[in-house]
């Protein structure tokens, strides 16, 4: 994988049985679907895949599932992200076992660290294994964030960090990010945290990491594809939709995420604590909203 990555990196949620165990049957069709919907890339467990909400071993099983799904057929990440550089090692070592192409690294929790501990994170994990690594920038949630200069330093001193995902959702940053990362190697990927395509590409995104792909695999895609081509008149109303869209499915997340797919015939399962069900009046307000886009016509049914 030398050449640069672009596109829409699937994100799916975890499958849990009605006794709250993780369903690894149904996850393996979650991937499946995926995968014959077009979607080039997929990264697991991530945030949206309750990844605080799991034990260690199940997100080592989640990982030798996923590969084992995708059976080579696209590029598979694991999300290595823990409390601790060590704990992410662990993890990282694990996925490399396992067979992924490569491991997505989050900024330690809670810590706030100095740059130069910051910048060690990322350089401990990127040296001590041979997969590639996306380094994920997300200040919000960590309370500390990849400045362009640590990006800099990363993406040069670092040969197998080959992509950033920013969910700053902030275009200053961003844009500084793809005229950073252009400067120093032109194969290098930033993707957006979730589908903002018709703002991030234009300044050299490569595509997103998607929190809809499971829901509306083709209303993604479709935007994806019109913003590669620059077909901006097109672009634009899909993106107004996927902002409804995104709007819908981050209240209550990744619980109405799990709810939508149910409605669309792909059901798996609830979600654990603290994330709690959807009321009634959330769970008509996702079905009206799914059924004023379109997306209960347009989209599959079921596996």
């Amino acid at each position: 994988m030398d050449s640069k990555i672009q596109g829409i990196m699937g994100a799916p949620v975890t499958a849990f049985k009605p006794d709250g165990s993780v369903d690894y049957a149904t996850f393996e069709r979650q991937i499946n679907f995926l995968i014959d919907a077009g979607i080039p890339f997929i990264a697991h467990p991530m945030h949206i895949g309750e990844s605080p909400n799991l034990t260690v071993q199940e997100r080592k099983d989640l990982v030798s599932c996923l590969v084992k799904a995708a059976g080579g057929r696209v590029p598979v990440f694991a999300n290595v992200s823990m409390h601790g550089t060590d704990n992410m090692l662990d993890m990282a070592r694990h996925a490399e076992s396992a067979g992924v192409t490569g491991m997505v690294v989050l900024s330690p929790y809670h810590w706030e660290p100095e740059p130069e501990a910051h910048l060690d994170h990322f350089f401990t994990l990127g040296n001590s294994v041979d997969i590639k690594m996306i380094a994920y920038n997300n200040p919000r949630r960590v309370q500390v964030g990849i400045t362009h200069d640590m990006l800099g330093e990363m993406i040069e001193k670092l040969p197998n960090l080959i992509a950033l995902k920013d969910a700053s959702f902030d275009m200053n940053f961003f844009t500084g990010a793809c005229r950073v990362a252009s400067s120093v190697r032109s194969n290098f990927s930033v993707f957006t945290g979730i589908e903002w395509l018709l703002t991030s590409i234009p300044v050299g995104g490569s595509g997103s990491f998607s929190n809809c792909a499971e829901v509306a695999p083709k209303l993604i895609l479709s935007l994806f594809d019109a913003c590669m081509k620059g077909d901006y008149e097109t672009a634009r109303p899909l993106q107004y939709k996927v902002g409804i869209l995104l709007k819908l499915l981050q209240t209550n997340y990744p619980a109405t995420v799990k709810y939508a797919m149910e409605l669309l015939g792909r059901p798996v399962g609830g979600t654990r604590k603290p994330v709690l069900p959807l009321k009634e009046e959330l769970m008509a307000h996702t079905r009206e909203t799914l059924e004023s886009l379109g997306i209960m016509d347009s989209e599959p049914r079921g596996w």
